[in-house]
């Protein structure tokens, strides 16, 4: 792994920032388990996909009871165009059961407690708690993981390995941010099949490069 000094990760760091300057979650939603379920849904389906999904989705079923309203069928005929949609349906709802019985209907707020529900993993805990709760976290989805590697600052070859080394190297109050800079960086110039490296604004800075 490349070993970057302080001074050049905060200019990569600036760069990032006054290119995606206010950048935010891509997922729509208006509460905590709406983000929840959003991120649950978002697993290898696009943030755009989920959103037309959710629209209709969470005007009726917006809270873990009104969830379990749905059987498993019903709500995986809801959510069928995102995806692995049979292991969502069942994992929304018994997390939605779960989520009522354990913690008197409201989404937990500690990372051991999220990812005791099911289906959720280090990657969507991170998500709720950044963007629901404002706890510091950097979630690694194909995106972050793709980049983090590009640039050099993580040689790791798991998320959980990559998500240890950007908390090591970037400051800890930037970790949210550089989370949503990261994706949409990947989304808009660095992309898996065509990096856009020409017209990179942290190009001089990329390892890939």
């Amino acid at each position: 792994m490349r070993t970057f000094n302080k001074k050049t990760l905060n200019n990569i760091i600036n760069i990032l920032s006054e290119t995606y300057e206010g950048a935010q979650c891509g997922l729509v939603f208006n509460s905590s388990f709406e983000l929840l379920v959003a991120t649950m849904l978002s697993a290898q389906c696009t943030d755009e996909r989920v959103n037309i999904i959710t629209k209709p989705l969470f005007e009726k079923y917006n809270t873990p009871q009104s969830m379990i309203q749905l059987s498993q069928l019903e709500l995986g005929e809801i959510i069928k165009s995102c995806g692995l949609y049979k292991n969502k349906s069942k994992n929304i709802i018994s997390t939605s059961k779960s989520i009522i019985e354990e913690y008197n209907g409201e989404v937990p707020n500690t990372f051991e407690e999220l990812i005791k529900l099911s289906g959720v993993g280090r990657k969507t805990a991170n998500v709720v708690l950044a963007n629901a709760f404002n706890v510091p976290t950097i979630a690694v989805d194909t995106h972050v993981f793709r980049l983090a590697n590009r640039i050099g600052l993580s040689k790791g070859n798991t998320p959980d390995k990559v998500e240890q080394d950007l908390m090591k190297s970037i400051p800890k109050e930037k970790w949210i941010q550089m989370h949503h800079y990261l994706i949409w960086h990947g989304r808009k110039i660095c992309k898996a099949r065509k990096p856009q490296c020409e017209t990179c604004p942290i190009a001089l800075y990329c390892e890939y490069f």
